[in-house]
């Protein structure tokens, strides 16, 4: 099976008033079926527009970016955008849920997006509210929710559109710690259980523990030392790891 997605000596520059500036270099690693891949690294370091990259949504000035074994490169805007859709969940720090809808309409939405008709879902929708401790919320609005319910609800609808990926930008940055900790270990779940990909981008030792593999990216480029594996990374290697590298 070929990775769920892998970028091989990725660069990105920017330019204003005639100077370039490379914002990654060389950026180069997979995330393969049923993993959890953290990467970690200060703001500035190249994080956002790594995950631009690799959903798609921007192009890299050099490399290559595969999603399931796709060439993104190789496919024009419409085919991008679909590929993206099919390939990729999202769970965002402010979990972007449309407010006007209930917490099942929400879930339902990558289904419709997909050309499904969420209502013949219902079941299914509900199993995974209910798998995420949310069953008895969905006929409420985002605003009657709590962040933890939120993220919750943003992790289901990641789900329901059945994507091999997910990318967590900072997942827990507005929640509790207690509810933080529940996220992170339902996505933990969803890497065991479901086999799907999760690459998690975060500033949060605690949340970073929870990876199969810890990447650094400094400046751009991504450390060679230290890679943390696991299967069982300590919070305290994380923290000796951030300082090593003065992050």
């Amino acid at each position: 099976m070929p990775a769920a997605v892998q970028a091989h000596e990725i660069y990105k520059f920017h330019e204003a008033a005639g100077e370039k500036t490379a914002v990654l270099r060389g950026v180069g690693f997979a995330v393969e079926e049923g993993e959890f891949v953290c990467i970690m690294g200060p703001s500035g370091s190249g994080k956002s527009s790594l995950l631009h990259l690799l959903s798609g949504l921007d192009e890299p000035s050099a490399g290559q970016i595969r999603l399931g074994g796709v060439d993104l490169a190789t496919l024009s805007a419409e085919a991008r955008t679909r590929k993206r859709r099919d390939a990729i969940g999202y769970v965002f720090q402010f979990f972007n849920l449309l407010p006007n809808l209930t917490v099942s309409e929400n879930v339902g939405l990558p289904i419709a997006i997909a050309g499904g008709r969420p209502e013949k879902e219902a079941a299914r929708i509900d199993a995974l509210l209910a798998r995420l401790g949310i069953d008895a919320r969905k006929h409420a609005f985002p605003h009657q929710l709590s962040g933890g319910e939120m993220q919750r609800v943003s992790i289901a609808r990641a789900l329901a559109g059945g994507q091999p990926l997910l990318l967590c930008d900072e997942p827990t940055g507005n929640l509790s710690q207690k509810a933080g900790l529940e996220v992170m270990q339902i996505l933990r779940q969803c890497a065991d259980k479901d086999r799907r990909a999760v690459l998690l981008v975060t500033h949060n030792p605690r949340d970073a523990a929870f990876a199969d593999r810890v990447l650094f990216l400094v400046d751009g480029a991504l450390a060679e030392a230290p890679v943390l594996r696991g299967p069982k990374i300590e919070v305290d290697d994380v923290h000796a790891a951030l300082a090593a590298l003065h992050i």
